[in-house]
């Protein structure tokens, strides 16, 4: 099968810019800039999805879109020949990466954190709406179906952690553990990185707070367990949906419904302060299950509940939207109405404060609807605030012990 190329300059350029693209099999290399993706064209006869059914089969996205930085975006074209047929399915591969530091800070003012870790870069979940998809762009990857089939390992997260952690005049406040990728996917089974983290976090006595969608979260029971007794860490399950069909397709690789509420029950018997975090909230399309999520999870044993509204940055808009298009066609331009009521018009609304819950009637509805929905249920009564007094940092090596 022939692949046609054309060149074209770039001024948006990142470091090392000019390697090839992700997408994988033929492609026609074509200037950055031109009509933006429509998720429709599929219902007027166009094709729509740039990656062929059978090789992204068990991958949430549709689409492989070049990143913002790449000088030329590329798409998979068929040559007459049937080659695309051909082409094997997407495999998962995962690289090593040498971290300098773990720790990532922030200064967002509408979040509860100030500092996250992440062992991981790119997330096989695969969920469609993830919004730290965009990252992958910054390694000259696509946040389409590279994210969640090219990952990254941190191999040196633990010794990088408690680098960290000895640094001078280092002070201790709660680390949020998955905010961007989940800790927990797959690759974890053999890597075992997260559970590294956990174990310089016991260690030094230090507070975290872990976000996660797998039940994988399980087998660090013995971790969390005496962490949580010494008041050191609390455990945020993701729930999205609680309809088996809508998971399997929006999130193709994370745990079930069903093993997600096991992963809050096992966790609230040893004792792990939980919560279920019902995140993203997508009008018309899992809203309605707000009440009876929060019920099967509190009766799962979560003391505590927060959500978010779906949120689009950059090139999140166009793979949520073909997935959108593709799986549930007919809602399509209810779903989007709706969501861009709540977001001024756009399909997505960055300012702090608002990100998170939208604007709006329809926003201040889905509020309303979970903050009766908790009262009623008795969640978020007390909220657990790991504690940070008890740290201790860990001696560097070849560094000197303390004398006091």
């Amino acid at each position: 099968m022939p692949v046609l190329a054309s060149a074209a300059p770039s001024s948006a350029r990142r470091p090392g810019a000019g390697q090839p693209a992700a997408g994988q099999g033929a492609a026609l290399a074509r200037p950055r800039r031109e009509a933006p993706f429509d998720p429709l064209a599929p219902e007027r006869g166009g094709t729509g999805v740039d990656v062929a059914e059978h090789r992204r089969r068990g991958r949430g996205a549709g689409i492989n879109p070049a990143g913002r930085f790449e000088p030329h975006g590329r798409e998979t074209v068929d040559d007459g020949w049937e080659g695309l047929a051909d082409l094997p399915p997407f495999r998962t591969e995962v690289r090593e990466e040498h971290a300098r530091s773990l720790i990532t800070r922030n200064t967002s003012p509408d979040i509860g954190f100030d500092r996250s870790a992440n062992p991981y870069r790119g997330c096989e979940h695969g969920c469609v709406y993830c919004f730290a998809r965009p990252d992958h762009a910054f390694v000259g990857l696509s946040p389409g179906v590279d994210f969640e089939t090219r990952l990254f390992a941190k191999s040196n997260a633990a010794a990088a952690l408690e680098r960290d952690l000895a640094a001078p005049g280092y002070q201790a406040k709660t680390i949020a553990i998955g905010t961007a990728t989940d800790p927990y996917q797959p690759i974890e089974r053999e890597r075992r990185l997260t559970r590294g983290v956990l174990e310089v976090l016991e260690r030094t006595g230090h507070p975290a707070v872990i976000v996660t969608k797998s039940a994988l979260v399980l087998r660090d029971l013995d971790i969390l367990g005496r962490m949580a007794a010494r008041g050191l860490v609390k455990v945020a399950v993701s729930v999205t949906t609680l309809d088996r069909r809508l998971a399997r397709s929006m999130e193709p690789r994370a745990a079930t419904p069903a093993k997600r509420l096991e992963a809050i029950a096992g966790l609230a018997a040893a004792g792990v302060p939980t919560a279920v975090l019902m995140a993203p909230v997508i009008p018309a399309l899992n809203d309605a299950e707000i009440e009876r999520l929060l019920e099967a999870a509190a009766a799962a044993g979560a003391t505590e509940a927060g959500y978010a509204v779906l949120r689009l940055p950059l090139e999140v808009a166009d793979i949520f939207k073909d997935w959108l298009a593709r799986d549930r066609p007919d809602r399509y331009r209810h779903v989007m109405s709706i969501l861009r009521s709540m977001r001024g018009g756009k399909d997505y609304d960055a300012t702090f404060g608002r990100r998170m819950s939208g604007s709006g009637p329809y926003a201040w509805t889905i509020g309303r609807r979970f903050e009766l929905a908790a009262k009623r249920l008795g969640l978020n009564q007390r909220k657990h605030r790991p504690r940070a007094d008890l740290f201790e940092p860990p001696v560097p090596v070849g560094g000197q012990l303390s004398l006091f």
